[in-house]
């Protein structure tokens, strides 16, 4: 494993590199991954490189790349932001890029991670996504999770020449602790969360 930041059981989550910027092009290109995503305007390489820097910088939030095990290989990325600290709630993404990777449990497996981590070290009490209504698979993976669906954001997004709804989804400590009593703790490395109201781009929403 390459600076493994969270570890799980066949991925681990682990800082981006600007190395990794030309591995994230394609995937950022393919409107069949963008369909879900907030993207919607080409990317190149100088735009993914200041995106990875001006992630590592986010003290309102952070990026991780989510690497199998296996091989060590990038397969997407997740991460947190707009962390409110006196409510202590966040925002969650996730884009497993690799479509050769889809449908074998490594969403559900790093929302997990990502969930453990916010709770269990950052000490959050409500963690939040968006998904569009037509992703049905990232919906899946979340419920798995524990997320419930919260409200509905009528008509939010305009995507493939009509309007769609967003579904609101969240987690609750108290729900999260309910689901895993007794579960052995994830691997971590324990670092303090940032103090900074400053938030960058999170590209893995929804």
């Amino acid at each position: 494993m390459k600076n493994p930041f969270l570890i799980g059981e066949r991925i681990y989550l682990r800082p981006l590199e600007r190395e990794d910027a030309p591995i994230f092009v394609p995937w950022v290109n393919d409107q069949e991954i963008t369909r879900n995503l907030i993207l919607y305007r080409p990317m190149n390489r100088d735009q993914e490189e200041e995106f990875i820097a001006r992630a590592s910088k986010d003290q309102a939030g952070m990026v991780l790349g989510i690497a199998l095990r296996k091989d060590d290989r990038l397969i997407g990325n997740t991460g947190f932001h707009a962390l409110h600290l006196k409510d202590r709630h966040i925002g969650f993404g996730i884009l497993i890029g690799d479509k050769t990777e889809w449908d074998r449990g490594y969403g559900t497996e790093a929302t997990a991670l990502m969930a453990r981590y916010g709770f269990e070290t950052l000490n959050l009490n409500r963690i939040w996504l968006h998904v569009y209504e037509h992703n049905s698979r990232g919906r899946r993976a979340y419920e798995k999770v524990g997320y419930r669906a919260e409200g509905t954001l009528r008509k939010h997004s305009y995507r493939d020449g009509r309007y769609w709804d967003v579904i609101v989804m969240g987690l609750l400590r108290e729900e999260w602790d309910k689901r895993n009593t007794g579960a052995a703790p994830a691997e971590a490395k324990m670092r303090k969360p940032s103090r900074s109201k400053s938030a960058s781009r999170s590209r893995s929403s929804r």
